[in-house]
């Protein structure tokens, strides 16, 4: 399965070197409306540095990154880091930045499963709870494009579950797309429509099943990486031109 259609987000032979190390090699990166699209890779790999150059928060030193016109983005950070002792709502924390009024406040909560929250102060959130506030925030902004990183950091495995079946929902509702960064393999590949292995540079791309099936990626996870994974039905059809082997090698990626 590949991204068709006029892409929303495209990233082309992009390369990143910070403080003398290089951080993206030749990657690219393609995502059209309707799709989610996960990248998966090592700590270290690169992950939250690819969002941040799909933002448009740090500029690569070659390549190019493309925003179909008009694009609205919602973003969810992987983290959050507020004073304890702010005495800030969730309702007052919605409302900053010049946010939509309080109807659509309510509506994304409710999206989201947290209104029981909304008087509630944001020191005093469990982890599930922080991240659902945190993706109503990003719905508020009625995004064509939903980037986020780690989305279910801090959530038990049940929530976490549950997390990844709403933003099923809210991607089949919204047709929106869904650019995201995870670390739980397991079950994020059940969530997904596409997904690249990053280790700098993109070692491997497909489906679910066909990249954890690649040796690419059992070479970064080994067997524990494709245990216990969900049942997949996504299309088959995968194409990668390099091995996780050589951080240099020669990366074709044509979506």
């Amino acid at each position: 399965m590949t991204c068709s259609g006029e892409p929303l987000l495209e990233l082309t032979d992009v390369n990143l070197t910070l403080q003398q190390r290089e951080i993206l090699h030749q990657v690219n990166v393609r995502v059209c409306r309707g799709e989610i699209l996960t990248v998966v890779g090592p700590n270290g790999a690169g992950k939250t540095t690819l969002l941040r150059v799909a933002l448009g928060l740090l500029t690569p030193q070659t390549g190019s990154v493309f925003m179909a016109p008009g694009l609205r983005i919602g973003y969810m950070p992987q983290r959050l880091h507020l004073d304890a002792t702010f005495p800030l709502t969730v309702r007052r924390f919605l409302s900053l930045g010049g946010a939509k009024g309080q109807p659509a406040i309510e509506t994304a909560l409710a999206e989201v499963g947290a209104t029981h929250v909304l008087e509630g102060s944001m020191s005093n959130l469990s982890g599930g709870e922080l991240q659902r506030v945190l993706l109503a925030r990003a719905l508020l902004r009625d995004p064509d494009l939903l980037v986020l990183d780690e989305p279910v950091q801090g959530v038990d495995v049940h929530g976490q579950v549950e997390l990844y079946q709403l933003l099923t929902r809210i991607r089949d509702q919204h047709q929106c797309a869904i650019l995201m960064v995870s670390h739980d393999l397991h079950l994020v590949m059940a969530a997904t429509d596409r997904v690249i292995c990053l280790n700098r540079h993109i070692c491997c791309k497909g489906t679910p099943e066909v990249v954890t099936a690649d040796p690419a990626y059992l070479e970064l996870f080994g067997p524990l990486g494709v245990q216990n994974l969900a049942v997949y039905t996504h299309d088959t059809e995968h194409r990668h031109d390099c091995t996780c082997g050589h951080p240099h090698g020669k990366t074709a990626d044509n979506g």
